[in-house]
């Protein structure tokens, strides 16, 4: 049974950061590619970013430059530090193991408001 769990959620002001964090249980996480996701009120889940086994990274054209992605399969860790962070910004973030199947987190709030 894979589980996902995110964590490092909360509220911050403008232009202000955050690092989230993704906890796997899968057995065979170093070979997933694995992201983020994100879906604010009334809008459907979008991909945030992404990246393989192999540590490449794809990131939406809205957080370029201010998103990193990162992963420690040794733990199996996947990391969202989010930097520069705007009201748009604001989300429930899902961590997400690329399948088939897929496999997702609870989600965690990021609310970006002063």
């Amino acid at each position: 049974q894979v589980q996902l769990v995110e964590s490092g959620g909360g509220l911050v002001q403008p232009g202000g950061s955050l690092r989230l964090s993704c906890a796997a249980s899968a057995r065979l996480f170093n070979f997933y590619v694995t992201g983020w996701y994100r879906q604010a009120p009334g809008k459907q889940r979008e991909l945030v970013a992404r990246i393989t086994a192999g540590g490449s990274a794809y990131y939406t054209d809205s957080v370029k430059g201010r998103f990193t992605i990162s992963r420690e399969n040794d733990k199996k860790m996947v990391y969202l530090q989010m930097n520069s962070l705007k009201p748009e910004d604001t989300a429930v973030y899902y961590c997400n193991l690329h399948g088939p199947p897929d496999y997702w987190g609870q989600g965690t709030q990021v609310t970006v408001s002063s």
